[in-house]
């Protein structure tokens, strides 16, 4: 039975991918910063671990309990990760930098961790959950759409460091998603740019983003928790997995058609 270690898993689709691993077989640990949203995983099995991943301290203690009990992890999921929009000219640099350290740095230091046991053992699975947004953008999250544009390449360099080691990197990109995405973004984003210069495009972007909430315009998180599980299944597991509403059209239509007309559908919609 392989050991997983699954981050960001008090809701939606980390949650869903510990439910899912945990009816496979699969020994699962669930991180997140408040243990009590992660009871009924434990109910299911699930080992439950408090952590913040901007904190050193918590993710080291996180790696050496899992070690002790283990021997180390043999899948790594990297799904935390939350969304900070607003005009990127009415965004504080402290909570651009606070995004960079949940959605990258983060991401990147619990990986660190992991590797020396991955390497001992030559095999492991490195999943990251990236976004659409990694590769297509959207106005009001230049800072968000930085982090996982940013978590792509870092897989890209990381997946070919790691190949003589035996050990897969896996890039999972969701599309428009039945979670809190949209619930936690909307706040934030009126409080920067509801007012002044921005306010009438921060206005718009909120109303649609809670139009497709309302719409139920989402795919399920348990989607993605498909994904990777067949991910990490396979045999020789791709690089890159696109799931979820709009992701596929969205991704090509940027690719083929170029910046200026994906602009153009971009705008249109909001």
């Amino acid at each position: 039975m392989k050991t997983v270690l699954v981050t960001g898993a008090s809701s939606g689709m980390g949650k869903a991918t510990a439910e899912k691993l945990l009816s496979q077989g699969y020994i699962v640990y669930v991180a997140a910063r408040r243990l009590d949203k992660m009871r009924d995983l434990e109910e299911l099995g699930a080992v439950a671990i408090a952590m913040d991943i901007t904190k050193d301290a918590d993710v080291v203690a996180a790696v050496d309990r899992i070690a002790a009990e283990n021997g180390g992890i043999d899948v790594l999921i990297n799904n935390a990760g939350f969304a900070t929009y607003g005009a990127m000219e009415d965004t504080a640099l402290a909570d651009a930098r606070y995004q960079f350290e949940v959605n990258l740095f983060g991401l990147a230091r619990l990986t660190q961790l992991v590797l020396p046991y991955m390497r001992q053992q030559g095999a492991g699975t490195i999943v990251n959950i990236s976004s659409m947004g990694g590769k297509i953008y959207t106005p009001m999250g230049a800072w968000y759409h930085a982090t996982k544009h940013a978590v792509e390449g870092w897989s890209d360099c990381l997946r070919l460091e790691l190949k003589p080691f035996g050990i897969d990197v896996i890039v999972i990109e969701p599309g428009i998603m039945q979670t809190e995405f949209g619930d936690v973004l909307v706040g934030p984003l009126l409080e920067r740019s509801g007012e002044g210069a921005y306010a009438d495009l921060a206005t718009k972007v909120a109303e649609a983003t809670t139009a497709m909430k309302d719409a139920n315009g989402g795919s399920p998180a348990s989607l993605i928790a498909d994904v990777i599980a067949h991910s990490i299944a396979a045999k020789r597991p791709k690089t890159r997995y696109v799931a979820g509403r709009y992701a596929q059209p969205l991704i090509v239509m940027r690719k083929l058609f170029g910046d200026r007309v994906f602009d153009r559908v971009v705008m249109s919609r909001v």
